[in-house]
């Protein structure tokens, strides 16, 4: 009788918490001001960003079923703000060339360590994990823009810091 009655308030709590729906907002694109408007990106690399990279980073995120259920719809929905706030490829064009400097940097940085893509979102999208080889490639790509973007604009590329994305909450 415990059991039962026990097991009828985790049904009602799990009910309940559904009405609490955090706000999955995927924002119109400003196709001007994305990353790939604004860089010179091989597609090789322009593939594994959008393959691993776009659902959390970017307005085109594809929200999945279970990620409109609580408690997993609260957790999904705080990664893909957070990925948003700390580098947001829809928005790239409105970051000044210092903070992009920076972010590619960080993005090398992230990749290179294997921060990014989050462990939890390549467990549950296959195929997004980036190899070693993508990985290089990345980190190719987003030296040479730096370069790019210095010679352009005279603004130097940052020296390396410590924790990437996660340490400045850019």
């Amino acid at each position: 009788m415990r059991a039962k009655r026990i097991t009828l308030i985790l049904i009602a709590i799990f009910i309940a918490i559904q009405f609490y729906r955090p706000a999955k907002t995927n924002p119109p694109v400003d196709a001007a001001k994305t990353l790939q408007a604004n860089t010179q990106m091989p597609p090789d690399v322009a593939l594994a960003l959008d393959r691993s990279c776009s659902d959390c980073h970017t307005y085109r995120t594809v929200w999945p079923k279970y990620s409109y259920f609580a408690p997993i719809s609260w957790l999904v929905t705080d990664d893909v703000n957070e990925g948003r706030r700390h580098v947001n490829f829809s928005d790239w064009g409105s970051y000044s060339v210092e903070r992009q400097q920076a972010k590619l940097s960080d993005i090398c940085d992230e990749v290179k360590d294997g921060g990014m893509p989050l462990r939890q979102y390549t467990w549950m999208h296959k195929g997004t994990a980036l190899g070693q080889q993508q990985r290089d490639a990345v980190c190719a790509w987003t030296k040479a823009e730096q370069r790019r973007i210095a010679s352009r604009t005279g603004v130097p590329i940052p020296p390396p810091k410590q924790g990437g994305m996660h340490a400045d909450n850019k």
